[in-house]
């Protein structure tokens, strides 16, 4: 039994340490992914684009998408 126990305790350890490995990744990438948004955002509100009356209601859009996963990690262990 105590065999057992090492062994899953050894197992949960390295599955903590990938979960810290991707929970800093995820992090990276909502980082990365509000700097190019941020960057949209400017390219779109620089010069007038007349194909596009409204192109700030695409990026409220992706906004929302985005915000759902900006806190990665929110999760417990």
């Amino acid at each position: 039994m105590d065999r057992l126990n090492s062994k899953l305790y050894l197992q949960n350890c390295y599955i903590m340490k990938e979960n810290e490995k991707l929970r800093k990744k995820a992090q990276l990438l909502n980082q990365e992914n509000q700097a190019l948004l941020s960057e949209l955002k400017q390219k779109l509100t620089k010069g007038p684009n007349p194909k596009n009356n409204a192109p700030n209601s695409n990026i409220s859009d992706v906004n929302l998408n985005s915000s759902s996963n900006a806190n990665p990690s929110s999760s417990s262990n």
